[in-house]
């Protein structure tokens, strides 16, 4: 075995461990929502079984397999994936504003409901596992809710320490689950071998046409077998699509197929195992461990879920979707592993909140999978925009393309709007919340921009003011860095100093960031230099790019841009970091709702500081406020 297929197997081994764990889950759930009592209670007859069994496994095969392994996954920013990949590519193609700005627009309900799922995924994973207990013995059903809270209580406390020393474990763990589950499974269709008819199209279509209304019904539990088919495409860029792909047709695929065949095989000759359908499909004796593995599996699941949260707010936040807030980097090595302090809580709030509410995952099941079909159709309307406006794909290609997907959403969608009465509220009320949130700092930032620009003015006409100034402006000796928003504009920290000092010191560096819509910029493509036409002066404007997974340290970043540009020789050892703080107050104007004024200016106040967030020393910052009314 070469270096190359070793890499490729620890690839997939990886992508078992982060990509899988939710899909590879919820045979612990997805049954139990159709036919359990507190689920949709279908008659558990081998038509009915038979039936909601095949339109699992041609919904996993069609949406998983076809719809995003085969085509949207295609769609990357630089590698990276998701929905804010897709927003991404929207955003910088040639479409008119007010088409783009509805799709983005349509992108920010899809990352509003992706947050509705990460408060659910963690909360009826966990739970639907240790429920495992009362199938070992029924006298430890009342453990059930106080250890489900005090798993996911370690599960958000490790958060801070990073969970590097966990990953390595993850793949093997899910490889061995994935394994057991497929085993468990194949060992029931051996007994019932009558159940392989589940795999014919035919029974799934001939179940919808001669029940809908059955059928109907039973799509509202078969949608919870395709939950985490986004975290394919969002961690995509972890990975690459080749060994996801692989992993998903040698191993994942055909252990689901395999177990949910098997629970189908179980169900018709034993009505009672619909409430715990996964953890009866193996011999006593092996109960515990597997409730054991199950706990671990669905730990994992979480923490994926947890994970791409803070990627997506980390994300979000550098491409000023929303506030600055507190990103902490937990591995030296992986980028990619960080750690936001006020995500986490709230997360953790809201997965115990919903514990103890629903009190069972088959009740918390009716308020799944509104989020996730909603979040699936707006990446095939994204993904079709993408055709035509990126790839230039033609009409006619796009069309087929949506009535082969759409048709497929719009059932999962509209199959579940019934469960928004009985639970589903949940995830469209956090999904709300977060829409509200998102658009307003959008639009807030957007009016703060449009004054802070009319105060600061053009860069370049300030320099040749401060060139031309009589008496000549007094240089002081040492170094000043200071940060704008702009790189067209004067900061207004600048102004300050030149205003009330009539000073400057002999080595200025006017800085401007840019957080692009890349994932990644290399160390030594950062930096753009320019004197601004006064040779010599000790004046410089330096312009830095970042990617949304980069990790934004400024002093390091300078430093670092003399190892490959010599000629840029400031000392930085003991330079004084200059920022502006806008202090916003609402005004009367009629541009923004008042409580979205309200809204937008507690936001503000309660965001990061900007030396904070671009790692500035605290004794060598100096911050000075200006005023703006929004």
């Amino acid at each position: 075995m070469n270096k190359l297929q070793k890499g490729m197997i620890g690839l997939m081994i990886g992508a078992l461990g982060v990509v899988f764990g939710d899909i590879g889950t919820s045979p612990l759930y997805a049954m139990s929502a159709a036919f359990g009592k507190l689920g949709f209670r279908l008659a558990i007859n081998q038509q009915n079984v038979f039936g909601v069994i095949s339109l699992i496994l041609w919904s996993i095969g069609l949406v998983v397999s076809v719809k995003f392994i085969r085509y949207i996954m295609r769609a990357d920013n630089n590698g990276e994936g998701g929905i804010m990949a897709l927003m991404t590519l929207i955003k910088n193609a040639k479409l008119r504003s007010q088409y783009k700005w509805f799709f983005l627009i349509l992108g920010i309900v899809g990352v509003a409901l992706f947050y509705g799922d990460s408060t659910i995924t963690p909360a009826i994973s966990v739970l639907s596992a240790v429920e495992g207990l009362k199938v070992v013995n029924t006298s430890l059903a009342s453990f059930v809710i106080p250890t489900t809270l005090v798993i996911i209580t370690m599960l958000f406390v490790i958060q801070k320490y990073g969970t590097g020393f966990l990953g390595e474990l993850f793949g093997p763990i899910m490889l061995l689950w994935f394994v057991t589950i497929g085993l468990g499974g194949g060992w029931q269709i051996l007994q019932h071998p009558s159940v392989l008819v589940a795999l014919s199209p035919y029974t799934a279509i001939h179940f919808f046409i001669a029940h809908t209304a059955v059928a109907f019904i039973a799509m509202g539990a078969v949608v919870l077998a395709i939950t985490g088919t986004e975290a394919l495409y969002a961690d995509m860029g972890h990975f690459g699509r080749a060994p996801i792909a692989k992993s998903w047709f040698w191993v994942v695929f055909p252990s689901l197929l395999l177990c949910y065949m098997g629970e189908g095989a179980l169900l018709v000759h034993n009505h009672v195992a619909a409430e715990n359908p996964l953890f009866l499909l193996f011999p006593v004796v092996l109960r515990i461990p597997v409730v054991v593995l199950a706990t671990v599996a669905t730990i994992i699941a979480s923490q994926a879920v947890i994970s791409g949260a803070f990627s997506l707010t980390r994300q979000a936040v550098q491409l000023d979707f929303l506030p600055k807030m507190l990103i902490l980097h937990t591995s030296k090595r992986e980028g990619g592993q960080i750690y936001l302090p006020f995500v986490n809580t709230l997360l953790f709030i809201a997965v115990a909140a919903l514990v103890i509410l629903f009190g069972s995952s088959v009740r918390l099941a009716n308020a799944y999978g509104v989020a996730v079909s909603g979040t699936l159709a707006i990446d095939t309307i994204l993904y079709l925009v993408i055709m035509r406006s990126v790839w230039h794909r033609s009409k006619r290609l796009i069309l087929l393309a949506g009535l082969a997907f759409m048709p497929i959403d719009l059932l999962f969608v509209s199959s579940t709007i019934p469960k928004i009465l009985h639970g589903g509220w949940v995830p469209v009320l956090i999904g709300l919340v977060l829409f509200i949130v998102i658009t307003t700092w959008i639009k807030g930032q957007r009016v703060v921009a449009r004054e802070r620009r009319a105060q600061e003015g053009s860069l370049q006409g300030f320099i040749d003011k401060i060139q031309h100034e009589q008496p000549p402006v007094r240089r002081v000796p040492g170094t000043a860095v200071y940060i704008g928003h702009h790189a067209d504009l004067a900061p207004l920290a600048l102004h300050a100093t030149f205003k009330d000092l009539h000073e400057l010191q002999a080595e200025v560096v006017i800085l401007s960031v840019e957080l692009t819509t890349v994932s990644h910029i290399p160390e030594d493509k950062r930096a753009v230099i320019d004197d601004l036409g006064y040779e010599h002066d000790g004046i410089r404007h330096v312009h830095l790019s970042f990617g949304f997974h980069d990790k934004v340290n400024i002093p390091e970043t300078l430093k670092a841009i003399h190892s490959y540009n010599p000629e840029f020789n400031v000392n930085l050892e003991n330079a004084a970091y200059f920022i502006s703080l806008s202090r916003i107050i609402p005004s009367k104007r009629h541009n923004l709702f008042r409580w979205r004024k309200s809204l937008y200016c507690l936001m503000a106040r309660n965001a990061i500081s900007t030396s904070d967030y671009y790692k500035l020393p605290i004794g060598r910052t100096v911050e000075m406020s200006s005023l703006i009314k929004l």
